[in-house]
């Protein structure tokens, strides 16, 4: 059922594309291109939207030194553009412009390109090759997100265990919701000094910096991470207050469903959830995955702690087994939902690091559901085995003769008396199950390491699970792929037609762009033999096909002040057409230079 479910959301039309990672749609400059004049500022174009950072660009020239520019910007305020401005009198050549920029998910992205004013130099800066990050830096991040989650899990499925499931001694637990809250707490402050650095790439050292801080704090993921701070110390307020009271009442347990509802919001308003398509559902869908997740896996821990101890109601693991069907029900529909979303084809499973390492944790769920359905079934039928007043009773773990509820030998004076010769003995509470056969200490025993297998195998589901929080979705590597395949062909194509005719000796550069079929610009300059711009009375182009004998197609051009240009130049069919160049330099003398273009579909 749950694989027909999952093949159906993959197959779903009507989806738009988009990512939860920002992929480069366009700039402008395009790359690769040649300019007639040095542009006044640089357009980059997202899938999504991104925020920019002090350091968000570096324009270099063909020497390799930085070119003074502006502040970034947003272009016309729109959020997924980023601007800077270019100085006047740029000169001429070959310039890198290298960028940096944080997607809405809270992921940095970062690339380079290049574009030539009036030719391409013999020199140039050289472009970075994939996003630069320091190791450090990364590696405390994501171990910090890592244990965030993890202590996410002890603290709110902790507290649901006890909510729920009612157990009758609660102290035992009452340190995994301590190492839960501090641990989350702990890890959160981590993130928020470390983000600062994430962001642009710099070793830790870079968090000392007062004013990254600032940055952070301005940031969705900065108020992300403030807000839960926050509600973590209303957290320790409410347990702190219920703590006081034998069992909590139902204004703490609406409370508390609030506060972990405003915790798991936390996560999805600074992740994959918050980009993309479908944003209120994902997000939604986000927060009922993080507090099933936590309601099992932490859940699991507190049983794994209270099955150490000598006592544990029957009735309490029977609870659990309802809560954890639940939570394995949701997390399957909100997993599957969350796995179409990230990947858009079945393809990306196997073609994508994210589709791989989504198998890897399907693998994980797969075995930790085995050993959760082998506990399932023991409870159940330990359940259906019992009588009502069994029911009732404690599941007591096999003890030594001697030994006390704690599972520790009773000292000597603390032990009870025994009764008098002739005194009948009252029945030990739960005498049909503190004092089984031998198969059901067996079965209690491997129940036990049900648990713990579960447990361990949890730990490993969270560490994957933190990995894809930071790995581009099999949607968004699609499109970023789609869009650098774009970037690959040629944006336009540059023609050097050399010439001499009646003592004038020249070259007119032809851009065509861009170089595709349909409709094509034409730009022409014409430089004289000492390389400056040249004025000639005429310049005509024309196009033709041989292959398919089409043409001459001509290309209108006019004088536009020291250069010739057209925007309407249909070339319909991709192929290596030839461009024919006619310069008349005079009433009389002119010369006509054919040169081959590459035009794609």
């Amino acid at each position: 059922m749950l694989l027909g479910t999952f093949l159906l959301l993959l197959l779903l039309p009507g989806a738009n594309p988009a990512s939860a990672h920002a992929a480069l749609r366009a700039t402008d400059p395009a790359d690769g291109s040649v300019l007639p004049a040095a542009p006044r500022s640089v357009t980059l174009t997202f899938t999504e939207s991104v925020g920019l950072l002090d350091d968000s660009f570096r324009v270099l020239d063909p020497t390799g030194h930085r070119v003074p520019t502006g502040d970034a910007e947003h272009a016309g305020g729109q959020a997924d553009t980023a601007r800077i401005s270019l100085p006047a009198g740029l000169g001429r050549g070959t310039f890198t412009v290298a960028w940096r920029v944080v997607s809405a998910d809270s992921h940095p992205v970062s690339g380079a390109f290049t574009f030539s004013v009036g030719a391409p130099s013999a020199t140039a800066a050289p472009v970075p090759t994939g996003p630069t990050e320091d190791p450090l830096t990364a590696f405390l991040y994501g171990t910090a997100r890592g244990a965030a989650y993890l202590a996410a899990a002890l603290l709110i499925g902790t507290a649901a265990f006890v909510a729920v499931c009612r157990p009758t001694r609660v102290r035992p637990l009452r340190g995994l919701l301590r190492a839960g809250g501090w641990g989350l707490a702990g890890a959160t402050v981590l993130l928020l000094v470390l983000r600062a650095p994430y962001e642009t790439g710099e070793g830790p050292s870079a968090a000392l910096d007062p004013d990254a801080l600032g940055r952070t704090l301005t940031g969705r993921p900065g108020w992300a991470l403030l807000a839960r701070l926050a509600l973590l110390a209303a957290s320790a307020l409410l347990l702190t207050h219920a703590a006081r009271r034998a069992r909590p009442s139902r204004t703490h347990l609406a409370l508390g469903a609030v506060l972990a509802v405003g915790l798991a919001l936390t996560w999805a308003a600074a992740e994959h959830a918050s980009a993309g398509i479908q944003v209120p559902l994902a997000m939604a869908s986000a927060v009922v995955h993080l507090l099933a997740m936590a309601a099992w896996l932490g859940g699991l821990t507190a049983l794994l702690v209270l099955l150490r101890r000598d006592t544990l109601p029957l009735a309490t693991v029977t609870r659990f087994s309802r809560l954890a069907m639940l939570s394995v029900t949701a997390l399957a529909v909100t997993g599957l939902y969350q796995s179409w979303r990230g990947l858009g084809t079945l393809s990306a499973l196997t073609d994508t690091s994210y589709g791989r390492l989504l198998l890897a944790k399907l693998a994980a769920v797969t075995v930790l559901l085995t050993a959760a359905d082998w506990s399932r079934r023991w409870v159940a039928e330990r359940a259906r085995a019992a009588t009502p007043a069994e029911r009732k009773e404690e599941l007591r773990m096999p003890q030594p003769v001697g030994a006390t509820r704690t599972g520790t030998p009773a000292p000597v004076g603390l032990t009870e008396r025994p009764p008098e010769a002739g005194t009948p003995r009252p029945p030990a509470a739960g005498t049909a199950l503190t004092e089984p056969s031998s198969d059901g200490d067996a079965h209690r025993r491997a129940l036990r390491r049900s648990v713990l297998v579960e447990v361990l195998v949890a730990a490993v589901v969270l560490a994957l699970t933190t990995v894809l929080t930071g790995t581009l979705p099999g949607r968004a590597e699609a499109e970023a792929q789609a869009t650098r395949q774009a970037a690959a062909l040629p944006a336009t194509s540059v023609v050097m037609a050399p010439f001499s005719v009646a003592g004038h000796r020249g070259t007119v550069q032809v851009t065509l762009d861009p170089a595709r079929t349909g409709d094509n610009a034409v730009e022409a300059v014409v430089y004289g033999a000492d390389g400056g711009l040249a004025a000639v009375p005429e310049l005509r182009i024309a196009f033709t096909f041989p292959a398919q004998d089409i043409g001459p197609l001509n290309a209108d051009l006019t004088d536009r002040g020291g250069y010739w240009a057209t925007n309407a130049v249909n070339l319909p069919l991709a192929g290596t057409w030839t461009m024919k160049v006619t310069v008349r330099v005079s009433d009389v003398d002119q010369v006509t230079v054919q040169k081959p273009v590459r035009v794609a579909r």
